[in-house]
């Protein structure tokens, strides 16, 4: 489901430490507890890469493997307050039908409490909880180069494109 865009901020990450510098600005906003966001782009554009850095910003250890053949990884840790916390990371890559979202049982993981990143969420139809945040990552020529454009879908996404913003 797709909520309207309520706002939205272009981002270029030129190499790998500007993803991993988005992702700790993001991994510092307290709206990102609950939040549900959607990375979208072709294959290669960094979207697992991007996913790795802010759980590792958020103090998630240990492996951190891409959901592509399980569709969903659960992820957790102790937060700077001393509060467990957790995350669901979600791959619809395999998906080849939209029933399958109902399917797969997923719709108690989205209603509850932890942050929910998910790939490829397209696939997984229109029935889908409306996103937060909506992060499209776009490959440039330069090779590592990405281009971002984060779309804020709810005001929680607006405060965290407001964590994104570059600091003036």
């Amino acid at each position: 489901m797709h909520a309207p865009i309520l706002g939205s901020l272009s981002l270029a990450w030129p190499d790998e430490a500007a993803c991993a510098a988005c992702a700790q600005a993001l991994a510092a906003s307290p709206a990102l507890d609950d939040a549900l966001i959607e990375l979208d782009g072709p294959l290669g554009a960094g979207k697992t890469s991007f996913t790795r850095h802010l759980l590792r910003a958020l103090g998630v250890a240990g492996r951190i493997k891409s959901p592509s053949y399980a569709v969903v990884e659960p992820h957790a840790w102790t937060g700077a307050d001393g509060r467990p916390r957790q995350a669901w990371h979600f791959d619809f890559y395999r998906f080849g039908d939209p029933r399958e979202w109902e399917d797969a049982g997923l719709r108690e993981l989205f209603a509850g409490p932890g942050l929910k990143l998910v790939e490829w969420p397209a696939l997984a139809g229109p029935d889908r909880p409306a996103c937060d945040l909506r992060l499209e990552l776009a490959p440039v020529a330069d090779e590592g180069s990405r281009s971002v454009l984060a779309q804020a879908r709810s005001p929680r996404g607006m405060q965290l494109i407001d964590a994104l913003r570059p600091a003036h």
